[in-house]
């Protein structure tokens, strides 16, 4: 299948062949028709499968063929985290290139005022985080009244985030005749209902199991005491030459600490998290995409919305309290057909956590213990050792932590 079957007119055609895209993903060759028939949409797909173009590329092609009036926006796209949201518009600009239409970003950390002169210029779409949107109509700043099309990214995470409220105040100031597009990339109970009470006959595309991790992402367990975890992971980065890693810590604090440990250890790292400005967020992640920095330590604001082609490993240094979570960590990697590996350095006082992410997934994740960390007494017994081998090509795999840990320090 190609893109030009799909329905997509000769400027999005050519946007799409200069990006390198030959051949659509399952969740676009899927969802694309649907969206230009002017269908409701609920999208069930995991992060790295091409999920944005899927609606990006329809919207803009549906916005371009309807005559516009006046200057107010007709499409909005919200997003949970500021780092997604720029993304998105990203993808908006670089595949509208070739028409006139006019799109902006709307998130906090950085002044209102030129977001105000955009909105007063005028602009079609309009991708943005629900708390700033929402400044912006409390200030009348924005008037969302001819919105065409509304689409719910990452809707899960939002609504982990506690954005529920703010999306129910931000639909009350959208007209009633619409069309919805929910994306999400697991598929809880909560989800159900926003869908049944947004989405109008809405078709279902779910192009994964629900609640799975990426396929092409190789999962391991390192058992280890959480007062050596910093010392393990400088271990494998060393040992195994890594060039980008993404490591995640349950707290701010955490992130902090945890990169200037590495630093001290040699390894170039920084920290991106909520207390961050977003100029400073904003520099974080382009040194770690350009390789200035080898070891981006990231708190879950960045599970979701980080596009970084063909990242090799992701680290789970601290296991997080939300198992769900866990699928969107590791799915940073692992992206657009690339293979990837996820590891996860678990201590005995986080074994309830991984028991709680292994009724997610549906399986246990294979456990390899780190010579030289095997006799740590904070550390579950893993049923298998192989010594030395931190390469991760083919992890043994075992069913999980075979005792309890010892509780001596």
């Amino acid at each position: 299948m190609s893109f030009a079957s799909l329905g997509l007119q000769a400027e999005l055609l050519g946007a799409v062949s200069a990006q390198g895209y030959t051949t659509p993903t399952p969740v676009q060759s899927k969802t694309i028709p649907f969206i230009l028939e002017g269908r409701d949409v609920l999208a069930g797909a995991q992060t790295g499968t091409g999920k944005t173009a899927a609606f990006t590329l329809p919207i803009l092609q549906l916005l371009n063929g309807r005559e516009r009036t006046g200057k107010l926006p007709r499409a909005l796209v919200l997003t949970p985290t500021r780092e997604l949201a720029a993304q998105v518009e990203e993808s908006v600009r670089t595949y509208g290139k070739g028409l006139h239409l006019k799109s902006t970003v709307i998130f906090g950390g950085v002044g209102i005022n030129p977001q105000i002169d955009q909105l007063r210029r005028g602009v079609d779409i309009i991708v943005a985080t629900p708390g700033r949107l929402l400044d912006h109509a409390g200030q009348k700043t924005v008037n969302l009244s001819q919105i065409e099309i509304l689409v719910l990214d990452e809707a899960d995470r939002m609504l982990d985030m506690g954005f529920i409220h703010d999306i129910k105040r931000i639909l009350k100031l959208l007209p009633n005749k619409r069309q919805n597009l929910l994306f999400s990339a697991t598929y809880t109970d909560d989800i159900k209902r926003l869908a049944d009470g947004l989405l109008h006959n809405p078709e279902l595309v779910e192009v994964a199991r629900r609640n799975t991790a990426a396929e092409l992402v190789t999962q391991v367990v390192h058992p280890v005491g959480h007062s050596r975890k910093r010392e393990l992971l400088s271990h494998l980065i060393k040992g195994g030459g890594w060039k980008q890693v993404l490591v995640f810590t349950r707290t701010k604090h955490g992130a902090n600490r945890l990169a200037t440990q590495l630093a001290s250890d040699g390894i170039n790292a920084t920290a991106i998290h909520g207390n961050k400005s977003q100029s400073a967020r904003t520099k974080a992640l382009a040194d770690f995409k350009s390789g200035a920095v080898r070891t981006l330590v990231a708190t879950d604001i960045a599970a979701r919305g980080l596009d970084i082609d063909s990242l090799p490993h992701v680290v789970n240094f601290d296991l997080p309290n939300v198992p769900e979570d866990y699928v969107h960590r590791i799915g940073r990697t692992g992206r657009a057909g690339e293979t990837g590996c996820a590891l996860s350095l678990v201590s005995g006082e986080e074994k309830g956590l991984l028991n709680d992410i292994h009724k997610v997934l549906g399986h246990k994740i294979p456990v390899e213990v780190i010579a030289g960390f095997e006799h740590d007494a904070n550390a579950p017994a893993a049923p298998a050792q192989r010594p030395g081998s931190h390469n991760h090509a083919t992890p043994r795999k075992t069913s999980g932590f075979s005792r309890q840990p010892s509780r001596r320090r």
